[in-house]
């Protein structure tokens, strides 16, 4: 017997939401009513709203990926289990890098898990689109995916090793791949249309 779609979403988006529950559990609010400690946590919540985003942003195209499936086999649900491992790690690298102040090892531990986790999305919606019948819309799709996923890929390799140069530029390789996510429909457009090309 085969699971169902739904039942693979149902079960990320609650460990998506465990994941973000951990996350804004680990802000501490300034124990003074002053500037000066607020300023102090100022750096661990600007770093959560980063995760936020991040994770916020894998959810979104997760939902719109797992629209594709039409059978959920085992390499697809030991991939999706993958890129839940390593997105399981954010609220973890997120502590670290707030309580740090972003200090190069950091940066570059917070850089391996979003290569991590972008690897393993990309693993996930390469292994669900050989599942489908492929139009030449939809290889043509596909390679423009595969393009996008490279340049995240190699902003978050990037920032592994710009970290112990240059801080600023590390988190900026960081965040650049969330332009290419924010908007899945460009990614993932109208698949009902595209599963009748």
């Amino acid at each position: 017997m085969t699971m169902k779609p739904n039942r693979l979403e149902a079960f990320s988006d609650g460990v998506i939401a465990i994941i973000i529950t951990i996350m804004v559990l680990d802000l501490k609010a300034p124990h003074e009513p002053n500037l000066d400690s607020v300023l102090k946590v100022v750096p661990t919540l600007l770093t959560y709203v980063l995760s936020f985003i991040i994770v916020a942003i894998y959810w979104v195209n997760h939902h719109h990926l797992l629209h594709l499936v039409t059978k959920v086999d085992a390499g697809i649900l030991w991939a999706n289990i993958n890129l839940l491992f390593w997105m399981s790690l954010f609220p973890w690298v997120t502590s670290y890098l707030g309580e740090n102040h972003a200090a190069p090892l950091a940066v570059s531990a917070y850089a391996v898990v979003a290569f991590a986790s972008g690897t393993s999305f990309n693993i996930l919606r390469r292994i669900i689109a050989r599942h489908q019948e492929q139009s030449e819309a939809q290889h043509s799709l596909h390679a423009r995916r595969n393009i996008l996923s490279l340049v995240a890929l190699i902003c978050y390799f990037s920032a592994i090793f710009t970290a112990w140069l240059y801080v600023p530029l590390a988190l900026v390789s960081i965040a650049a791949p969330m332009m290419i996510y924010f908007f899945p429909d460009l990614i993932f457009p109208d698949h009902k249309a595209m599963k009748n090309d």
